[in-house]
């Protein structure tokens, strides 16, 4: 299992060795034709911010190349905010006395059929972490529930086994999405500081048993402000790496959220700015071309029309984090939204930086049987 191998150690010299990085090693890097992980360093340097320029022209010309000029949009769907554990940083932690909702099989329907009228394909259902309210069978008959309304099926909800997750594919998920949260591990226990989230190796294996489970695409990421940017960059390319070579006939994608400041007195730790945020962007592309990119609706809208052209290739729309939160609304939200346009809207931009908007680029019935 990937928890075995990850070296912490590593990882930090690796950040060591990128801040040291010569402005002659990155203009070096970036006149290559072929790059791997170990250029990631390179890329992400203090001295490679600077070519900030040229990571993003090449990055544009390697997406171009792979995607074309798609953009793939999908909508979350909440179906609990019932959460066991207390994390520092999360709208849903126990800690907060507010009124939970875990929806029933018609309010799931409602809002599914709502949300498939509004013209959205791919959908990705979210929950807070609470094995009570969330078990494997109350996910499978939501699934089944929604299958039937939309071509793709993610699900992004507490670390199960494999044979749960095998489960849930039966009955009709095809996507995983596992964010570690952060790769450090003394910061992991400092912000998870009760419940089933405070296991932080078992978090890291739950992407390994969705592989060995069967999913066609799985999603990773690191909650960008919880501890150094480079040190969460490089953790995460080590574990892309492992993915790809152990489970390579799975499609990988990777996100960067960026915390938002919570209820409660939670505020960033680690702030990452829009540059660096660009920076990391354009580097993933570059070293990891056939890598999807997803850009959430936590950034503001300014900064997702001006990056969606530099590597993203599938974006959300429209995002609302309370359960029934498209038909009534009335409960609290995980984090805030900074981005509230219209699916017409996000389309209309996309079409303007002429990219190509699709709600749907894959359907469930490909999934071997």
């Amino acid at each position: 299992m990937f928890s075995q191998q990850f070296n912490h150690n590593l990882i930090k010299n690796t950040v060591s060795q990128s801040l040291l990085t010569s402005e002659t090693d990155v203009k070096k890097c970036l006149n290559k034709t072929q790059f791997s992980s170990q250029d990631l360093s390179i890329l992400l340097s203090p001295n490679a911010e600077q070519q900030l320029e040229t990571l993003a022209q090449k990055s544009v010309s390697i997406t171009r190349q792979r995607f074309g000029n798609t953009m793939q949009l999908f909508i979350p769907m909440y179906l609990s905010n019932e959460c066991f554990n207390t994390c520092t940083y999360c709208g849903f932690s126990l800690e907060y006395k507010y009124k939970r909702k875990t929806l029933n099989k018609e309010e799931i329907k409602q809002e599914a059929e709502l949300l498939a009228q509004k013209g959205f394909k791919h959908i990705l259902l979210l929950t807070g972490e609470s094995p009570k309210h969330v078990s494997t069978p109350y996910l499978e008959e939501a699934i089944q529930i929604i299958t039937p309304l939309f071509s793709s099926v993610g699900i992004e909800v507490q670390p199960l086994e494999q044979d749960d997750y095998q489960t849930l594919i039966k009955a009709g998920a095809d996507k995983l999405t596992i964010y570690q949260e952060t790769y450090h591990k003394e910061s992991y226990l400092k912000y998870h500081t009760f419940g089933l989230k405070r296991n932080f190796n078992n978090r890291l294996d739950a992407v390994e048993k969705g592989a060995k489970a069967g999913f066609y695409q799985i999603n990773i990421g690191a909650l960008l402000g919880l501890y150094d940017w480079r040190y969460e960059a490089f953790a995460m390319a080590n574990h892309l790496d492992y993915l790809m070579k152990t489970f390579w006939k799975v499609k990988y994608a990777i996100s960067f959220p960026r915390i938002q400041d919570m209820i409660g007195t939670f505020h960033e730790p680690y702030p990452i700015s829009d540059k660096h945020l660009t920076q990391l962007i354009t580097a993933f592309r570059i070293v990891y071309p056939d890598l999807g990119i997803t850009l959430s609706t936590r950034e503001p809208k300014e900064l997702r029309d001006n990056i969606a052209t530099l590597g993203i290739t599938t974006m959300s729309a429209e995002s609302n984090t309370s359960p029934a939160g498209y038909t009534d609304g009335h409960y609290e939200e995980q984090f805030q939204i900074n981005d509230t346009r219209s699916l017409k809207s996000i389309i209309t931009m996309l079409k303007n930086k002429n990219l190509d908007p699709v709600t749907k680029d894959w359907d469930m019935s490909l999934m071997p049987h």
